[in-house]
Formats: C-alpha cells, sequence, structure tokens
C-alpha cells in the first residue's frame, strides 16, 4: 500500500513539473514570438510603443519598442505616459454611473435637463445621458472641422458640443441604432462637471485615479502636456511627423479623448475594475453588461454597454475565429494608437500604447490563439 501511494505521488510530481515546465516553455515561445513580430514593427531610432499581457497577476508578456519622444532620444518604456485617445471615455463612463449611484443624475434623465438651451426642446428631451453614452442618441454630428480646422485646434469639450445643441432634426430615433460619436461624449464630460460642480478631470482624478493608485495618469484641459509624455507621428513622405496637440483638429477636447497614461497605471486600472477599488461592483457588473432596448432597429445586436464593447473576438465588427468573450475599448487620436481588452473566461488582459499610428492587435491575437492562450 504504501508502495502504492509513493507511485501515485511520483507520478503526481511529475505531472506538475511537466505541466511547469510545458507552461514555461510556452510563456518563453509567447515573449520570443511577440519580440520577433514587434521588432520588425518598431525601430530603435522610430516612435514606438509599450505591450502588457497578463493573466490574473502573471505577467505573460511586457515589453516596450522605440522612442517617446524623436527629438529627445527618450525611450518608450511601460511608464511612458500617452494618450489613450477613446480609452478615455470609459473613465467619462464611469463618472456618470458613479454619480448616478450617488443619486445625483439618472441615465434616464433627458440631456434638456442639463442642456435648457438645446434648440429643439421635444428632441433635447427624448434624448437620454443612457442614448449619449451607449452612442446611439441619433444627434448628427453638427462641428464643421473641416471647414474651421484652425478653431478645433484649440476648441475644448464645450465649443465641441456646443454644434450639436443646434440640432433640429436626428439621424434616426434614439436607442434605436449606433452611430460613434465622439462630441457625445464631450457633453457627458460637461454634464460631470454641471451635476459634481467641479472640473470633470478633478472628478475622474479623485474618484478612479487615486483610489486606482493611477499616480502618473492625468487629463489635459486644453492644453498638451508636454513634459514627460510620449508624442504622436504618423509616417508622411517616409518621415515621421508630429501630429497631435496643435497639429490634429479635436485634439484639444478631451471627453472624447483626453485622459493620458502608462501601461503602468493601465495595469492599475484592469485591477481596480476587477476589484471593484473606485465603485462598487455592481456599477462595475453594469458597466459591463449589455441591453437591447425593444425598439433596436440596428443590422448587428447591440454591443456597446455604455462604457465598454462587449462581443466575441477581439474586434466588435470583425469576424474572427476565436470564440472568447471581451470586454475592450480601443483608441485612436492624432498619432496615438490604444487598445484595452479584457478576456474574462480566461482570466486575461491585453493593453497596449504607440506612438507611431500603428494598431498592432492583430499579431497578438494571433499569436494568442496559435499558443492556444485563446480558443
Amino acid at each position: 500500500m504504501q508502495a502504492h501511494f509513493k507511485l501515485i505521488s511520483a507520478l503526481l510530481l511529475s505531472l506538475n513539473l511537466f505541466s511547469t515546465g510545458h507552461a514555461q516553455n510556452r510563456k518563453e515561445l509567447l515573449k520570443t514570438k511577440l519580440d520577433s513580430v514587434f521588432s520588425q514593427l518598431f525601430k530603435a531610432d522610430e516612435p514606438g510603443g509599450a505591450i502588457l499581457i497578463q493573466q490574473g497577476n502573471d505577467v505573460l508578456y511586457e515589453n516596450s519598442f522605440g522612442l517617446a519622444d524623436i527629438k529627445t532620444g527618450e525611450k518608450f518604456t511601460s511608464k511612458t505616459v500617452s494618450n489613450l485617445g477613446s480609452i478615455s471615455k470609459t473613465f467619462v463612463s464611469y463618472g456618470i454611473l458613479m454619480l448616478q449611484d450617488q443619486k445625483k443624475l439618472s441615465t434616464d434623465d433627458p440631456i434638456l435637463k442639463f442642456f435648457p438651451d438645446f434648440k429643439n426642446k421635444d428632441l433635447g428631451t427624448k434624448i437620454k445621458l443612457k442614448h449619449l453614452l451607449s452612442h446611439s442618441s441619433g444627434i448628427p454630428d453638427l462641428r464643421k472641422v473641416d471647414q474651421d480646422s484652425v478653431f478645433y485646434l484649440t476648441a475644448k469639450d464645450e465649443e465641441n458640443f456646443k454644434p450639436l445643441l443646434s440640432a433640429n432634426a436626428l439621424e434616426f430615433e434614439p436607442g434605436t441604432k449606433f452611430s460613434y460619436s465622439n462630441p457625445a461624449y464631450n457633453g457627458l464630460a460637461l454634464i460631470i462637471e454641471k451635476t459634481s460642480g467641479m472640473k470633470w478631470q478633478r472628478f475622474i482624478t479623485q474618484n478612479i485615479f487615486t483610489p486606482s493608485g493611477m499616480k502618473n495618469s492625468r487629463i489635459t484641459d486644453g492644453g498638451f502636456p508636454d513634459k514627460n509624455v510620449a508624442h504622436g507621428y504618423v509616417l508622411r513622405n517616409k518621415v515621421y511627423q508630429e501630429y497631435d496637440y496643435g497639429e490634429s483638429p479635436t485634439f484639444a477636447a478631451a471627453g472624447n479623448g483626453g485622459v493620458w497614461s502608462s501601461i503602468d497605471d493601465l495595469k492599475k486600472y484592469i485591477s481596480a475594475i476587477n476589484e471593484c477599488k473606485f465603485t462598487k461592483c455592481s456599477v462595475i457588473r453594469q458597466s459591463e453588461t449589455l441591453s437591447q432596448p425593444s425598439v433596436w432597429k440596428g443590422e448587428k445586436p447591440v454591443y456597446h454597454t455604455g462604457t465598454w464593447f462587449v462581443h466575441q473576438g477581439f474586434y466588435a465588427d470583425i469576424k474572427t475565429e476565436e470564440s472568447v468573450n471581451t470586454i475592450e475599448h480601443a483608441g485612436d487620436q492624432g498619432g496615438f494608437k490604444s487598445h484595452l481588452i479584457m478576456i474574462p473566461g480566461k482570466n486575461m488582459s491585453i493593453v497596449w500604447l504607440t506612438n507611431n499610428n500603428t494598431f498592432i492587435t492583430g499579431p497578438i491575437r494571433r499569436i494568442l490563439l496559435q499558443l492556444k492562450y485563446i480558443d
């Protein structure tokens, strides 16, 4: 009996060692494959980026490439503060949801309540906060960015949202279709200010950044954070040219894309979401839950919760072979791109930032699929 027990123990130990060794080898292979891909995408003397992949508390991959600033030669690292583009909208959304939890507003409130100067009172009553949050308001983007790009180089949230107040007709009935709207989030940022009695940047800093431990994150208010941050670049005529504040119209508006953060801080953001550090778990669950209105007429089922895009696969609008369900939001502004992906079924999260106008989720997805981290 004792010999039998020893045999079973030895077999279990062997299996455990094999499993540990296999996991280690797979992680090394993941690093080798991703390093190979990204060393080709990012040159040492050109704009770059940073990537983090983790499973629970286990960091599967973390690396940085290229430069944060071509002029100074500063390298892009996991601590480099970079513009998040539309990932910023998740912070604005959480601000609204937290104020609702505090019973200071409701996502069923009409926007006329916050903007009494809305030209068409009927439309201002019909459009609710939940419609702005979920990009389903039907309100047209009446900004004339192409015709007055000089103005929009410095126009902040109020100037970007104000043209929408003169809308006299909708593109569709609120809550029936999806149409992505940047100025809607400029309006939501202003609503946070009207409700909280403080600048929305300060509200998010106090209520999300601080409890999450995001000490290096910041939100612009018109000006460009030109110290200790990455600059965004686009490749034109084989030369990288800066394309961010002062070059890219609507960049100065913050509600749609004014949050600046680093891989290190976004790791803390993900942890804070998973552990409900800055708001109740019920609010977090609400932010990750889809709800399709009974009046929905969109070609596809609802895939935006009002905070995140939630769907099967890594992309909302592109069908790919993986079957995992994801919670994600991407960002694209000036020369910056970003993506934050959470995969609850695999206890996995992925976040990356680039300042060379390159979207890099594709190779990450393919390699994770190849090595069976996802299926």
